[in-house]
């Protein structure tokens, strides 16, 4: 077990440095990791200090005493920890997923979400019929909108709904969190009813699309930063983490219908020339773009791809190694596209539920301080015992990016009484970890080894 010296949940680092006034002389920096547990003294009677806690190895050595380590720190990152040389190699020589998709950004800032992002598509269209139609302040009273910013103020965001004459086609889906989807009101408009909505990109979802939603970093978290969706997307729907930001990569590229210059342009997929050249080299033909996005999906759901890379997972873009396998490319794209189907919520495989529900006059309302994960492998949802039954732990436990999935759907939901739809939602959401934990068990075991060749 490893504590920290500090009564604080944040990692410590104590540097030293040396200010050398000779010129041209190497840099060196050394490094030293101090593991285990914190306590300083044992309970005797003397007070004898406790041998192997980190107190007791602080008070006893000193920067002479310390077996440092010499570190090669190397662009692009000059990272101060210790890195296998050898494992970058051969991870970086994967392609980085903006290397594959030109064209991404992160997903849509609305700046006030409680306001802008709601339940359902009429609850959303009432709301703009009515924020649009009173004074400026009322509407700040009114929907809790507090202090105008530099890209969000009220009048910026009325202004941009009457542009669009109240189009009630305009109120889309868009994904809130794993396997949330709520409802917004969409008009592309930076400064706007969004503060950034990154309308270059999200406007190719609001036509037939699919996306990869993943992370540029896993900052203070493990590798599981990897979605899709067909909808638009949210900023911070892979992880509670704003510095872990969700970047969202379409797989096609649609022409724009207010630029009568690309109406005649035909779809296209976003994919570099660059990276189909190479993998037509590597497979000896150009594989469909669904097969690659599938290839890619499936990748990132390699549970050993993300604990063999994860020094690296954390600090950028995760890579996507090529294989020139052409039967292990099939396979691992088949696998992938049953992931899809499954986390677009559309395979048939949802259907077959190993949950139930029972409710004992809690009116299925989740109360605050629960979802509860009970031994037995039931979520409690509220003190009068309403509850799910057969959800086995490992699913309970599973995350997607930085959300542990069937406790944050619940949770987001405090307050809310779970209509029939909720329930089965929720119980689908149980068999779509379930498919997905077997088949990343089946990912791995169809790759013979890392590197992939």
């Amino acid at each position: 077990m490893d504590k920290n010296i500090f009564d604080i949940q944040q990692g410590v680092s104590i540097s030293i440095y040396i200010k050398n006034p000779i010129k041209k002389i190497d840099n060196k920096i050394f490094h030293n990791h101090l593991w285990g547990t914190r306590k300083e003294y044992e309970n005797t009677a003397n007070g004898a200090l406790l041998s192997g806690g980190k107190y007791y190895w602080l008070s006893q050595n000193n920067i002479t005493t310390t077996q440092w380590k010499t570190l090669n720190c190397n662009s692009p990152f000059y990272l101060f920890v210790p890195q296998d040389i050898d494992l970058r190699v051969e991870y970086e020589l994967g392609w980085k997923i903006t290397d594959i998709f030109p064209l991404n950004s992160t997903g849509i800032v609305t700046a006030r979400d409680h306001f802008a992002i709601q339940w359902n598509s009429k609850d959303m269209f009432t709301i703009v019929q009515d924020f649009v139609n009173i004074p400026v302040e009322n509407a700040r009273d009114k929907y809790k909108l507090g202090e105008d910013k530099r890209d969000w103020k009220v009048n910026f965001a009325q202004a941009d709904i009457r542009r669009t004459d109240i189009d009630e086609n305009k109120i889309v889906p868009i994904l809130y969190r794993p396997f949330d989807v709520r409802y917004t009101y969409y008009t592309g408009k930076s400064r706007g009813f969004h503060c950034t909505p990154r309308g270059d990109v999200m406007r190719h979802m609001l036509v037939d699309n699919i996306a990869l939603l993943t992370s540029r970093m896993t900052k203070g978290e493990q590798f599981a930063h990897i979605q899709v969706t067909n909808l638009i997307s949210e900023k911070i729907l892979m992880s509670p983490k704003t510095s872990n930001n969700s970047f969202h990569f379409p797989l096609y590229l649609h022409p724009n219908p207010n630029n009568p210059k690309e109406l005649e342009e035909p779809t296209r997929p976003n994919l570099s020339p660059e990276f189909l050249n190479t993998i037509t080299s590597k497979l000896g033909y150009t594989p469909t773009p669904e097969a690659i996005f599938y290839y890619i999906y499936a990748i990132f759901h390699s549970p050993t791809y993300r604990t063999r890379y994860a020094e690296f997972l954390k600090i950028d873009f995760p890579r996507v190694p090529l294989t020139s396998d052409d039967k292990l490319f099939r396979q691992l794209a088949t696998y992938g596209e049953e992931l899809v189907v499954l986390h677009l919520m559309k395979s048939h495989k949802l259907n077959n539920l190993i949950t139930e529900f029972i409710e004992n006059t809690g009116n299925r309302l989740v109360d605050a301080r629960y979802p509860q994960f009970i031994n037995q492998n039931e979520v409690v949802i509220n003190k009068k015992g309403d509850k799910f039954t057969g959800i086995p732990e490992n699913i309970w436990n599973f995350y997607v990016g930085g959300y542990q999935v069937c406790q944050k759907w619940l949770k987001d939901r405090q307050g809310r009484q779970l209509s029939n739809e909720d329930i089965q939602h929720y119980q689908r959401i149980v068999v779509a970890l379930k498919e997905t934990i077997e088949l990343m068990a089946q990912i791995d075991e169809a790759i013979p080894g890392f590197p992939i060749e």
